[in-house]
């Protein structure tokens, strides 16, 4: 049913329960495993990083860090579960990134986390899980974490 799945993380525990099941879903349905982070421009670009002496201690180069890191950790969580995993890291708006990458690959399946926020906090800034599920035709699954507040 599933030859290519999607599992789009951030990295934080919004992602947690997200990562665990794509790739249980790659694994019993044979699927490869597309891996995407996405360094956020509109965090980095927003900031204005007066103190940094150096380009590689700003903002864009800690998401970068956090982004290998946490590829790495997937592909190897996955490789454990015996899926093949194939990781990109890219530079945008992350909605947009994870529609374009879709469609590079051609998934069956988005997996994107969730996790439950106050309605004033969606009202002002929205979910990039919302607007990935309003903009994209293609099936997706958003697997909830329950973080304890």
């Amino acid at each position: 049913m599933y030859d290519h799945i999607l599992l789009a993380s951030d990295g934080t525990e919004a992602s947690t329960n997200a990562e665990s099941h794509a790739i249980s879903l790659a694994a019993e349905h044979g699927a490869a495993l597309h891996v995407l982070y996405v360094v956020d421009e509109d965090v980095y670009t927003a900031y204005s990083g007066d103190e940094y002496v150096d380009e590689s201690e700003g903002p864009e180069h800690g998401l970068e860090e956090t982004g290998q890191e946490t590829l790495a950790r997937i592909q190897a969580d996955a490789e454990a579960s015996g899926v093949d995993a194939t990781t990109t890291l890219k530079h945008g708006r992350p909605a947009e990134s994870v529609i374009e990458t879709a469609d590079e690959a051609d998934v069956d399946l988005l997996v994107l986390g969730t996790k439950r926020r106050p309605a004033e906090y969606r009202s002002l800034l929205g979910s990039i899980t919302d607007k990935v599920l309003r903009l994209s035709e293609r099936p997706a699954v958003v697997v909830k974490t329950e973080v304890e507040e």
